[in-house]
């Protein structure tokens, strides 16, 4: 009777286990992780880079000269989560991307892929690869 006990504990305590660890993980991706197709869809201007300095500023030229291509990347510091942007492409519609490493890194990892010729597919692949392991 004990050893019938035991085993149906130790099923129990193993579909918990599962169920628990299940609860943990959304089991969705960030949008940008290796999605095909992502389009942000942000339509709002982008500021002006010279009001800003250094590398701050040539993210902001990457948005101003290639907006196609940060509003089809998903933005690793989470933005879309706590501040409702839509895409990389939003950070530059405000003031976050000059606060936010992650977004400066990003636009212009992105820039300089693209600059080389690589396609949107590449330059997504990439900044996936490279940034991913950062979001929240």
């Amino acid at each position: 009777m004990r050893t019938f006990e035991f085993r149906n504990l130790g099923i129990l305590f193993a579909l918990f286990a599962v169920l628990f660890l299940a609860s943990c993980q959304s089991g969705e991706a960030p949008k940008g992780a290796l999605s095909k197709g992502f389009k942000g869809g942000e339509t709002r201007p982008t500021l002006q880079p010279w009001n800003f300095n250094g590398q701050t500023a040539l993210a902001y030229q990457a948005a101003l000269e290639i907006p196609e291509v940060l509003d089809s990347l998903y933005c690793y510091c989470d933005c879309e989560k706590h501040s409702g942007h839509k895409s990389l492409l939003s950070c530059y519609v405000d003031e976050h991307g000059a606060a936010c490493d992650i977004c400066i890194y990003e636009a212009l990892m992105a820039h300089e892929l693209h600059k080389k010729g690589e396609g949107i597919d590449v330059i997504r692949k990439a900044i996936d690869e490279r940034f991913a392991h950062l979001s929240h």
